[in-house]
């Protein structure tokens, strides 16, 4: 892959625009040369007569006026040409870019999430993916091109008069020189400036994200601060890379303009000596002006691309994040799951070890136990969430981490106590459970949670937006209707995890039913803290610091005096408490 696609991302295709775009700025700039040639020969034109006495050449004039004007109209198409390989495209490829992160980031493991803060997520996403469309719009195509007009008009010129080409472009190396010394310091403060831009999107992110408590506790004072801290250290950051960075592009740029002077000097010398005609100096005095302003643009754009290559790594290292992988055609024909010496460790922290556990198809299977003993950490091991550490998991007697990830979510459906929800109508939120499904199942499902009576009472039914994360709805109205998603997905396997842990009886009543008519012919995993919730499931099994302590029916469970027993007759004595009991 070449080096410039590999460094910003590109695909085939946006490397492909980026040649183009790069060869439209050449033509443009080349074209721009134009209307100074037909300048050039006009005073040409005017000043003849005045040397040799001879008549105007009226006939020339009216030609150089017709080429004036083809040249604008030249380079008006070449700008349009320009405009259209290097913004349009940019734009293309952003868009592409961005849509390529998304789905990267949808297909890689929780575990990834677990280093990865959201903010950081979002600058991907967002600042990178527009540092990487600036780049290909404006830098990039500009800079490559600008060097190759550059390298044209020096040749060209050269076998005009080469001393005088040579006056032109000799200063150069010396200003590239200049820019070159600052690129350590370039990286070193770029990359500082670009860790205190993230520290200010995490501050943002966690001042947003807390604001009911921070109104609650009247922490205003205390929590602004590390926000303020963190805008103070991105500014100081900032003014520190502008004026490192500035000094030595500044110094560039002035030893750059000292070539039109020296050109000067140069021609006058020549012309002087007699070695050099006077309309040949007048053209590299006007050409030089023409050819140091983009080469000032050069100069200008090269810390930016530096810059900017620290977030186009950033993006890059996310991109490489290695994907789980798996069969895609893996066919499921029954449902029983097992685990087999399974080893698992978020991070460096042990949650199992060497654990053996059995999940019957066709039937209810309770985990339970205290908080951190591994009930969810097992549902989400099912689910291809994170892979193990060692050992295996079976569904249907294969390892799962032989199963695409996505093949795998084909056969499970989700409740989780904290449900997600979209700023759409209900109708596309329930739709997530299966998307090619009709309004008519849409509707069939959400009758079967419970959901028909509260979506009817909405301004627009079916179509109301329900906001951000579904705050317009009560918390057990956004539970039922994650229970109406996995009833309209309809898959073999049903997790539920805490599904009524922090619902009202009566809320908590119709979602019972929603589950009961969810997990007909089901294999279904349910994780509760509410054990009398589960005490006609098909099997119970309790752990307790990431161990399986005790597993069989409620029943059984109960007789035998353990761990489950004790649970439960707190929880049964703790029912008796209220208010006025002190």
């Amino acid at each position: 892959m070449p080096y410039i696609q590999e460094r910003l991302g590109l695909s085939d295709q946006g490397y492909k625009d980026l040649k183009k775009a790069v060869f439209a700025c050449v033509i443009a700039n080349l074209t721009l040369l134009l209307p100074f040639v037909v300048i050039i020969q006009v005073i040409t034109t005017l000043i003849i007569p005045l040397v040799t006495g001879r008549d105007l050449d009226t006939n020339r004039l009216w030609m150089l006026l017709a080429g004036g004007i083809f040249s604008a109209i030249l380079y008006a198409l070449a700008y349009k040409y320009e405009y259209q390989k290097t913004f349009t495209v940019a734009y293309a490829e952003s868009e592409n870019i961005r849509l390529d992160v998304a789905e990267h980031i949808r297909r890689l493991p929780l575990s990834f999430f677990n280093k990865k803060d959201l903010s950081e997520l979002t600058t991907n996403m967002m600042a990178d993916c527009a540092s990487i469309e600036h780049v290909m719009s404006h830098v990039v195509p500009d800079m490559i091109a600008t060097v190759i007009t550059v390298v044209i008009a020096c040749i060209m010129l050269s076998f005009y008069d080469w001393r005088m080409s040579l006056a032109m472009f000799c200063i150069l190396p010396i200003s590239i020189g200049i820019v070159a010394l600052s690129l350590g310091i370039q990286k070193k403060y770029g990359e500082r400036h670009v860790k205190a831009k993230l520290n200010v999107s995490g501050q943002v992110q966690e001042y947003l994200d807390g604001i009911k408590v921070v109104k609650a506790f009247g922490l205003a004072g205390e929590k602004s601060i590390a926000l303020e801290k963190s805008l103070r250290t991105m500014m100081k950051e900032a003014i520190i890379f502008e004026g490192a960075v500035g000094v030595f592009i500044v110094l560039a740029i002035m030893v750059l303009q000292v070539g039109i002077g020296l050109v000067v000097w140069v021609g006058v010398n020549l012309i002087t000596a007699g070695s050099l005609d006077a309309m040949t100096f007048l053209t590299f005095v006007m050409i030089s002006a023409k050819i140091y302003t983009p080469l000032v643009v050069i100069l200008t754009l090269w810390p930016e691309l530096l810059y900017m290559m620290v977030s186009t790594k950033r993006m890059q290292t996310l991109r490489k994040e290695p994907l789980m992988d798996g069969d895609e055609n893996t066919v499921l024909t029954n449902y029983d799951i097992q685990f087999k010496d399974v080893t698992f460790a978020y991070n460096e922290e042990a949650v199992f070890k060497n654990i053996n556990l059995e999940i019957p198809e066709n039937g209810v299977t309770a985990l339970v136990g205290p908080s951190g003993s591994g009930k969810s950490t097992i549902s989400r091991l099912i689910a291809r969430f994170w892979d193990v550490n060692g050992g295996a998991i079976y569904v249907g007697g294969k390892n799962i981490r032989e199963i695409d990830p996505e093949r795998l979510m084909n056969y499970m459906s989700f409740v989780f106590q904290d449900v997600v929800l979209f700023n759409d109508t209900v109708m596309n939120n329930i739709k997530i459970g299966r998307q090619g499904a009709t309004d008519d199942e849409v509707v069939a499902a959400a009758k079967a949670a419970r959901c028909e009576e509260f979506i009817r009472a909405m301004p627009d039914g079916y179509n109301t937006v329900i906001g951000e994360n579904g705050n317009t709805l009560s918390g057990g109205e956004r539970q039922r209707i994650s229970i109406a998603r996995a009833l309209l997905k309809d898959a073999p396997i049903v997790l539920l995890d805490e599904a009524t842990a922090s619902l009202d009886p009566e809320n908590e009543m119709q979602i019972q039913e929603a589950i009961s008519a969810l997990i007909q012919n089901k294999t279904v995993i349910v994780i509760a803290h509410r054990l009398r919730t589960v005490l006609d499931a098909d099997k119970i099994i309790v752990l307790d610091n990431g161990r399986i302590l005790e597993e069989g029916t409620g029943e059984k469970l109960l007789a035998e005096n353990g761990l489950f027993s004790k649970l439960y007759r707190i929880q049964q004595e703790s029912l008796g408490w209220s208010a006025g009991n002190h």
